[in-house]
């Protein structure tokens, strides 16, 4: 039986894929989720803290797979570093193992990029796991300059969110659906590609 709090926490995570964050009323969850108003303030206090828990819960063993994955690879001993698709598989892969056991955290992260709210997530609770994915991709890309290389993580990133939380065919020209394993592995394939693409703009040339 799900108890309380597990249940706030499910109904919440439904609502707000569905409706999205500002849409969603604590009201409207503790309807839905058949519990009353004095509970979520028991259980999380507010509004906020109860997204925050939603995203622990779910991104938690998320990115405790990550970091085992890159001690892993960083105990292997490679050198100088491990190789760029090792770490991007590292990064990616238990990102899509956990989307294809659960759509719904996928669609609540959507809604969290398009109103505006996954910087605030990603700083709050990713910044320890990328900070130790960068300082390995870093260290496997000694060629590229400091500002090369701050723009192709920018630019993974947004690959990482339109593939993950995008829709899966915006060119029209139709095809099968894939689960999210197939479109990560798709993902590594073209950001390793990115990284490794000769620099095209000169320093100091860059528009003002």
């Amino acid at each position: 039986m799900i108890d309380t709090k597990g249940k706030i926490l499910d109904t919440a995570e439904r609502l707000i894929g569905e409706y999205g964050y500002s849409a969603t009323s604590l009201r409207h969850i503790i309807s839905e989720a058949g519990v009353n108003l004095a509970a979520i303030h028991y259980h999380f206090g507010s509004k906020e803290e109860l997204l925050d828990e939603l995203i622990v819960r779910k991104a938690g063993p998320v990115n405790a797979e990550r970091l085992a994955r890159l001690d892993r690879l960083e105990a292997g001993g490679e050198s100088p570093a491990p190789a760029v698709e090792k770490v991007l598989e590292a990064f990616f892969l238990p990102m899509a193992e956990a989307a294809d056991r659960d759509p719904g955290f996928v669609r609540l992260m959507g809604r969290m990029l398009s109103e505006g709210l996954m910087q605030g997530i990603l700083e709050k609770h990713f910044q320890t796991v990328t900070g130790r994915y960068f300082r390995a991709l870093r260290r496997a890309l000694p060629v590229l300059s400091d500002e090369e290389f701050r723009w192709r993580l920018h630019f993974m990133i947004g690959a990482m969110a339109h593939t993950m939380c995008g829709q899966p065919d915006v060119t029209g020209l139709g095809g099968p659906s894939e689960g999210f394993h197939s479109r990560i592995e798709r993902l590594i394939g073209f950001v390793a590609g990115g990284f490794h693409a000769p620099v095209r703009v000169a320093p100091g040339t860059e528009e003002k």
